[in-house]
């Protein structure tokens, strides 16, 4: 959002994340801040923030721009090597938005493999009361760390 004194406005939220009863995971705002930066010269620079693809990955969906970087589940490719995904479900071109019913035919993002990592450690830990039975056990999920090339469609 550009502002009347021509800069830019953005809004940052922070979150403050507990559990509820039920132990499930809800957020809570806790804070907001707006930050104003000079806005830039050329109308380009707009125009290529609204590109984006909407993608289906290891059963999750992700937002995409060229040039991000991404955690997306294990996938059994070589750092270095480029890999395309065709199931996009949405193609926002500045102001043409292309929705799929489910996917958009001809498009593709072209992704670029970076790392095979992992996630963070969780604790696994199973117990019964008064039975002296007691098991912990680790686990780190394998990512695969890929960054968005070019988006086609």
């Amino acid at each position: 959002m550009i502002d009347r004194s021509g800069f830019l406005v953005y809004t940052c939220v922070m979150y403050d994340q507990r559990l509820s009863c039920r132990a499930a995971a809800c957020r809570t705002v806790r804070a907001e801040k707006r930050v104003s930066v000079p806005a830039p010269a050329s109308s380009v620079w707009e125009v290529e923030l609204q590109v984006y693809a909407i993608i289906e990955a290891g059963g999750k969906q992700y937002r995409v721009q060229e040039g991000d970087i991404l955690l997306l589940e294990k996938m059994n490719v070589n750092p270095g090597e480029t890999v395309e995904i065709d199931r996009v479900l949405a193609v926002k071109n500045g102001d043409t938005l292309k929705v799929g019913q489910p996917l958009v035919e001809g498009a593709k993002v072209v992704l670029k493999v970076l790392d095979q990592v992992k996630g963070p450690k969780i604790i696994v830990f199973k117990y019964k009361p008064k039975k002296n039975y007691r098991r912990k056990k680790g686990h780190r999920q394998p990512y695969t760390k890929v960054q968005v090339e070019k988006i086609i469609g």
